[in-house]
């Protein structure tokens, strides 16, 4: 798989509110970022999870953590075929 890295600018004052050193940092934005891109259908679960590196049990089930119901795509497919 390859991998791109992204680089982008975060202000002084926002980890110290976040109480974050960079790196773990980064990972929340990774995963904020997954959880985001698959609420609106951008991601599958799989891409997502790999995008926050983790399994894709972990990001299913860390997705309570943001109040995303982790089969909402699912659901509205399920909808749309009996609708």
């Amino acid at each position: 798989m390859t991998v791109r890295q992204i680089t982008i600018d975060v202000p002084e004052k926002v980890l110290l509110a976040e109480k974050m050193d960079t790196a773990a940092f980064g990972r929340e934005l990774r995963v904020l970022a997954a959880v985001k891109l698959y609420e609106l259908g951008r991601l599958t679960s799989g891409r997502a999870a790999e995008l926050a590196g983790m399994s894709r049990v972990e990001f299913l089930l860390a997705l309570g953590r943001y109040s995303v119901f982790p089969f909402a795509v699912e659901l509205e497919e399920l909808e749309a075929d009996y609708a």
